[in-house]
């Protein structure tokens, strides 16, 4: 199976996204990381207004192979929870980059807020071992 990288995210090494919009941030769970996983099985989310620090931990994906914990790229205030996807998680894989999303964050400060992502050729480059 070949799998997406789209260009208008930024990933961390630990295998979730983000998308910024203005200073709405969306975050999920890579394809990859979502191929490596196998059949999703749980998800944990944090609560609405909840604030997060970039690198913070957030929440939890379970499969049938492994349990991994979820870490925020961003700084902000937690504004919305995909629900949906708690109730199904096996349903992340259908599309993790529309709507498989997990959460949406108010960033604090915008233009900084990919400092410590990577763009989609690196994440990739990172993966494949290829430039």
């Amino acid at each position: 199976m070949e799998l997406e990288y789209p260009e208008d995210l930024h990933y961390l090494d630990s295998h979730e996204y983000v998308r910024l919009d203005g200073e709405i941030a969306t975050i999920g769970v890579s394809a990859f990381a979502i191929d490596e996983l196998g059949d999703l099985v749980f998800l944990e989310l944090p609560e609405i207004g909840e604030a997060l620090e970039v690198s913070e931990r957030f929440g939890t994906i379970e499969s049938v192979k492994a349990t991994s914990d979820l870490y925020s790229p961003v700084t902000g205030n937690v504004i919305e929870r995909n629900d949906a996807m708690i109730d199904s998680p096996e349903s992340i894989a259908d599309d993790p980059y529309g709507e498989g999303w997990l959460i949406k964050i108010r960033v604090e400060n915008p233009d900084d807020a990919l400092a410590d992502t990577l763009t989609a050729a690196e994440y990739k480059s990172q993966l494949t071992g290829e430039d």
